[in-house]
C-alpha cells in the first residue's frame, strides 16, 4: 500500500528518547510513513508496512522484498551513517524517504584471562575447525524466510539475568584489540533456560562451535536473524519452527567465554543490531 499523499522524499527524524516512548506504545502512528515504528538510533531498527512483495531498497541497494502481508524491517547498523534512504518499489510506482537516526556512544571493554588459543589461534586443526564453523554460519545467515514474526517485537530470552556486557563495545581481549562486541551479554547460572524471544525458523543449531560453543540461529523473517551463543545444551534442531517463549536451550560457558552467560545477537544481512532494542515488553 504505497502511502497516498506521501511526498516522494520524506524526512523522518526522532530522538532516542522519543523513540523509546513510541516503542512502548503498541499502536502505529499515522504521522509516520508506512506506519513506521522502531528505535531510531545506531544499532536500532525500523518496522513498517507497504504493499505485499514490494521491493525494499536501502541507500540504492536492493535488500529484499516485503512479506506477503507487506511488512518490512530495516536494521540500523552499529556504525550506520544517518540518514538511510529507504525506497519501496512496486509495478505501480515507488515511494522513498530518509530515515534519520541518532548516534550512539560505545565503551571500550577489556577482557583478560581468556585461553590464548581462543584469542589468536594458530594450531592447524583449530584453524580448520574455525573454517568449518564459518561455513555453517554463512549458510545460516543467507536464510530469507518469508515469515514476518519480527513485527511483534521481542521478549528477553532469559527470565532472570545480570547484564554483563553491552552491545557494541570495542573489545580488547588479553590486551589484543579486536572487533566490536556484537552481542548483548546476559549472565546467569549454567543450565538457566533460554526461551525464544519471538517465533521463527531455526536455521542453525550446533552443540559446540569453537568460538560460540552451543549456538542457535533463528530467522524471524526476511533475514532478521537472532543468535544464542555459549549454550551448554541446544534443545532445538535446524528446520524447527519455534514460537515466542519456546525453550531453545540452556545457558553455558562453552566457546570463548570467561563464565556462564548468554551472548544474544541480532543481524539483518551484514548489519549488526542490539537485540535488546527489539524488546517491546518485559
Amino acid at each position: 500500500m504505497i502511502s497516498k499523499g506521501l511526498n516522494r522524499r520524506s524526512v523522518l527524524s526522532l530522538s532516542a528518547g522519543a523513540a523509546l516512548g513510541f516503542l512502548a506504545r503498541p499502536a502505529f502512528s499515522a504521522d509516520l510513513p508506512f506506519r513506521l515504528r522502531g528505535r531510531f538510533e545506531q544499532s536500532g531498527y525500523a518496522v513498517g508496512q507497504a504493499d505485499p512483495d514490494a521491493e525494499l531498497w536501502l541507500n540504492g541497494t536492493l535488500r529484499g522484498h516485503t512479506s506477503p502481508e507487506g511488512w518490512f524491517y530495516i536494521g540500523i547498523d552499529r556504525d550506520g551513517v544517518s540518514p538511510y534512504r529507504i525506497e519501496i518499489r512496486t509495478p505501480a510506482g515507488s515511494d522513498s524517504f530518509d530515515l534519520a537516526f541518532t548516534p550512539r556512544l560505545y565503551d571500550v571493554q577489556r577482557v583478560d584471562g581468556l585461553p590464548p588459543e581462543t584469542v589468536t589461534p594458530t594450531a592447524p586443526e583449530v584453524l580448520e575447525r574455525i573454517k568449518r564453523d564459518s561455513a555453517l554460519k554463512a549458510e545460516a545467515f543467507a536464510s530469507r524466510d518469508t515469515d514476518d514474526t519480527f513485527k511483534g517485537g521481542f521478549i528477553y530470552p532469559l527470565k532472570n539475568f545480570i547484564v554483563s556486557g553491552q552491545f557494541g563495545n570495542q573489545r580488547v581481549l588479553n590486551g589484543v584489540p579486536k572487533s566490536p562486541h556484537y552481542g548483548f551479554d546476559m549472565a546467569a547460572p549454567i543450565g538457566t533456560p533460554i526461551y525464544a524471544p519471538q517465533g521463527g525458523l531455526v536455521v542453525l543449531a550446533e552443540p559446540d562451535l569453537f568460538y560460540e560453543g552451543g549456538l542457535t540461529f533463528i530467522d524471524h523473517g526476511l533475514g532478521v536473524i537472532s543468535m544464542y551463543l555459549h549454550q551448554s545444551n541446544v534443545l532445538v534442531q535446524k528446520g524447527d519452527r519455534v514460537v515466542q517463549g519456546q525453550l531453545l536451550g540452556l545457558v553455558g560457558a562453552k566457546g570463548r567465554a570467561t563464565g556462564p552467560h548468554l551472548c544474544w545477537r541480532l543481524k539483518w544481512g551484514d548489519f549488526h543490531m542490539d537485540p535488546s532494542f527489539m524488546v517491546t515488553s518485559v
